[in-house]
């Protein structure tokens, strides 16, 4: 009889263990998000692989019938390059700005043909799973169901759910839906924008990373394995009108129009105008804090970044080496 009883058991155990999601624990994550449109061209020999350990490929949506019509078998070099280097690929769902078409796919009566079809070409193109970066607006009295049914039929499949936050959003997302994802990335960035020039300043200090952090940790419970703080490689711009729309400018072209950049997050570039922005301390020093209050880096977006010896990427990089 102890025989049967385990066999019966082992049995259990393997079938459980297969429905959990490969999470590669204790690991410091580098997420960067990265083109699905360039993903897809299949010229992918500048993307620095060996420097990540999970790319977010945005933004994949369906049609307002929840179709994915695009092709996305294209996809797969890139997906099987990234493997080759051990990197996990996952699709982004959503994006910022509103969709409208989500209110109606997100409905009981249309949600599991949305969830049976991403699960569908997650399993076609051997994606790793899908981060969900379904943001404000979009975000209903259905958004839970989503989740907690997207994360049973993708842990059935061994795959990943992970979520974009953004922490303007921070009291859309209830307990239930946090709770659903493997680890969530912390857009811990836009406190202002372009779009606000009435507000100009810096969108991303470091003290708005501790306090972001602080209050998902404290407030939210959620442990440090399962959050990632994201950080961004890009700026804005400000001056001298407030009336006018501010600047958008990838970090790789702040710093090469602006020698000495790198160094700070301010920079003053005539005229009444100044650029805000992360340089490479203050990288160097929010990689440090996500190594004892999170789990990982995560960047908006990889194609943002400068050639070394002004990479962010590389500070991430080496200051995730360095013992903690």
């Amino acid at each position: 009889m102890k025989y049967i009883f385990l066999f019966f058991s082992l049995g259990f155990y393997v079938l459980n263990a297969k429905s959990q999601p490969a999470i590669d624990s204790g690991v410091f994550r580098i997420i960067g998000y990265y083109s699905l449109q360039s993903a897809m061209k299949g010229d992918f020999k500048n993307v620095p692989f060996n420097k990540l350990t999970h790319i977010n490929v945005y933004f994949l949506n369906p049609d307002s019938n929840g179709v994915f019509s695009k092709d996305f078998l294209n996809l797969i070099p890139f997906i099987k390059a990234a493997h080759a280097k051990n990197v996990k690929v996952l699709a982004s769902l959503g994006g910022g700005g509103r969709h409208s078409y989500y209110a109606k796919l997100l409905k009981d009566s249309r949600r599991q043909v949305l969830i049976n079809n991403l699960v569908s070409l997650v399993q076609q193109t051997e994606l790793d799973g899908v981060d969900v970066d379904i943001e404000g607006y979009d975000i209903d009295e259905n958004y839970d169901n989503l989740v907690v049914e997207l994360a049973a039929a993708l842990h059935q499949q061994n795959k990943l759910i992970t979520a974009a936050v953004a922490v303007y959003f921070k009291n859309d997302y209830t307990d239930k839906a946090l709770s659903q994802y493997d680890f969530i990335n912390l857009m811990s960035y836009d406190h202002t924008g372009a779009w606000a020039p009435q507000k100009p300043g810096p969108h991303s200090t470091y003290d708005q990373a501790v306090e972001d952090l602080s209050y998902f940790r404290v407030m939210r419970k959620i442990p440090k394995e399962k959050i990632v703080l994201g950080v961004p490689f890009y700026g804005y711009g400000y001056g001298p009108s407030l009336t006018v729309r501010g600047l958008t400018l990838n970090y790789d072209h702040i710093v090469s129009d602006y020698p000495g950049a790198e160094l700070t997050d301010e920079f003053d570039i005539g005229e009444g105008k100044t650029l805000y922005y992360n340089g490479m301390p203050t990288i160097k020093l929010k990689t440090n804090l996500a190594k004892h209050e999170a789990s990982g880096i995560m960047i908006w977006q990889i194609s943002g970044d400068a050639p070394a010896p002004k990479s962010l990427l590389d500070v991430i990089w080496q200051s995730s080496k360095e013992n903690k």
